[in-house]
């Protein structure tokens, strides 16, 4: 049964023109040609990537975070078992009945306890520090797959010819910097798939897992199809924005607001650019109408093509949000994240806390005067 849905998967009218044969892309005369095996290193280079970020960011990031003046907070609270307990095994947004529950069993008050689970969820959080670790390791990586991938295309005709992307693509032979290029592109998506879970979680969580599941897909379709042409194009028009972007974020974190704001606006106009000039209208215009003159639609071509347009639609679901802080900036003079993080700010929350507590305590008091108004007067009265 496996080896039947081996032969049906691989069939060649699913992935190749009509003209062109599986025996066509078999290695021979010393040239290599892709081949779908070449993939399984991706996930092992994937371990390898997170524990040379690992690495990266206790060695490069960190220290690199405290030249800036980023340290880790740590908010020590009072250890207490029944409470902590509680916070793992329960819920860590305890209702006001379970609040009232803890503090008689704990012999503490109401107000001590809720502010124990505010501390105790704060030291989870994720702190500016976790932030510019995660935001250093993406702009080292992104630098170093930039420069490779500019000085692989650079001297390469068909890099500026995309009619070649699709014109004669089958017999292309594979070149070693074309391994290690798609190999360490598709490893670092793997390791940012992997690392979701630990990542410090946005409101844009899902689209990230669609855009690395997309990359992912794309990336290893092109390289089983040898469409490593478009791939490798494709790769560098998404990365050389991306560099811009990581460091604004690492400035951002530091408060080097002025210089956030002039790598954000690069980034801005590279990311309309790459992203929405170049690639719908260079690339994506070459890989699926120009095709259409002279082959029949097949399911290679349908398939490449719809995933370049998924990428597309995630391109301008980014780009409403850069849209977004460019006004925020341009009016507010203040760039800030609008994908801003699932939990509040500690900062934030502990402002609302004390606000509700003032506003609670006045209502206590309110609400006790009014109870009691009788009695002053007619004390009042006695005398």
């Amino acid at each position: 049964m496996f080896q039947t849905f081996k032969e049906w998967f691989w069939l060649e009218r699913f992935w190749l023109p009509p003209t062109i044969q599986w025996s066509d892309l078999e290695d021979h005369d010393g040239l290599v040609f892709v081949k779908p095996s070449h993939l399984y290193m991706t996930i092992p280079y994937a371990f390898l990537l997170l524990i040379i970020r690992h690495f990266f960011e206790k060695f490069v990031a960190t220290p690199l975070a405290k030249t800036f003046g980023i340290q880790k907070k740590v908010k020590k609270i009072t250890p207490n078992t029944t409470l902590e307990n509680f916070f793992k095994h329960s819920t860590r947004q305890p209702s006001q009945t379970d609040i009232y529950g803890l503090a008689k069993k704990c012999n503490l008050t109401e107000r001590q306890v809720e502010r124990w689970f505010r501390s105790r969820r704060n030291q989870e959080r994720p702190c500016r520090l976790k932030k510019f670790q995660e935001a250093c390791w993406r702009f080292a990586f992104y630098l170093m797959i930039t420069v490779a991938g500019i000085a692989f295309l650079y001297d390469k005709p068909w890099a500026y010819d995309l009619w070649e992307v699709w014109n004669g693509y089958p017999r292309q032979p594979l070149l070693p910097s074309q391994y290690w290029y798609y190999i360490l592109e598709m490893s670092f998506y793997w390791s940012l798939l992997f690392s979701l879970g630990s990542d410090v979680k946005r409101k844009d969580f899902l689209a990230n897992v669609i855009h690395h599941l997309a990359a992912i897909s794309l990336m290893s379709f092109s390289w089983c199809a040898n469409y490593i042409r478009s791939g490798t194009l494709v790769m560098i028009v998404h990365d050389v924005a991306d560099i811009w972007l990581e460091s604004a974020k690492m400035f951002s974190y530091a408060g080097w607001k002025q210089t956030c704001n002039t790598l954000f606006f690069i980034f801005s106009a590279i990311f309309f650019i790459s992203r929405l000039i170049i690639f719908p209208f260079w690339i994506l215009y070459c890989t699926l109408i120009l095709p259409l003159h002279y082959l029949e639609p097949f399911f290679s071509y349908i398939f490449l093509n719809l995933q370049l347009m998924i990428l597309q639609v995630l391109h301008l679901y980014w780009g409403y949000f850069i849209v977004k802080m460019l006004g925020r900036c341009i009016f507010l003079k203040n760039i800030q994240d609008v994908r801003k993080d699932e939990e509040k700010e500690e900062e934030e929350e502990e402002e609302k806390e004390k606000e509700a507590a003032k506003d609670k305590d006045r209502e206590s008091l309110k609400n006790g005067l009014g109870a009691n108004r009788h009695l002053i007067p007619n004390g009042q009265h006695g005398r």
